[in-house]
């Protein structure tokens, strides 16, 4: 098992930039894949990033360009950087961990889930 804990959310203003973490337990961190996704009011969870063991990234288009996954196997920490911050980025963001290794988009392939949090962008 993993367990997980997101840092980094926080208050920002369009176009602003914010680093989320997510440190995880275990000793095999580096085996996981590892996604973040989020959840604004009202709205089902959404897909953003996902990292596999070797580096291997992927991205919701509306992200891309935008934000970086990144994975610190040595710290079992993951993060997400985000710039160019809009209002419809504004959610809970959620980090979450797959044994699975073709997982990539789906949050019903993720077994490990932290407890959120929350991004908000101003406009």
């Amino acid at each position: 098992q993993v367990q997980l804990v997101e840092s980094g959310g926080g208050l920002v203003q369009a176009g602003g930039s914010l680093r989320l973490s997510c440190a995880a337990s275990g000793r095999t961190f580096s085996s996981y894949r590892m996604g973040w996704f989020r959840q604004a009011p009202g709205k089902e969870r959404e897909f953003v990033a996902a990292i596999s063991w070797s580096g291997n990234t992927y991205y919701l288009d509306s992200v891309k360009g935008r934000s970086t996954i990144s994975r610190d196997n040595a710290k079992n920490t993951v993060y997400l950087q985000m710039n160019g911050l809009k209002p419809e980025d504004t959610a809970v963001y959620y980090c979450a961990a797959t044994t699975y290794s073709s997982a990539n988009d789906r949050a019903y392939d993720y077994a490990y889930w932290g407890q959120g949090t929350q991004v908000t962008v101003s406009s």
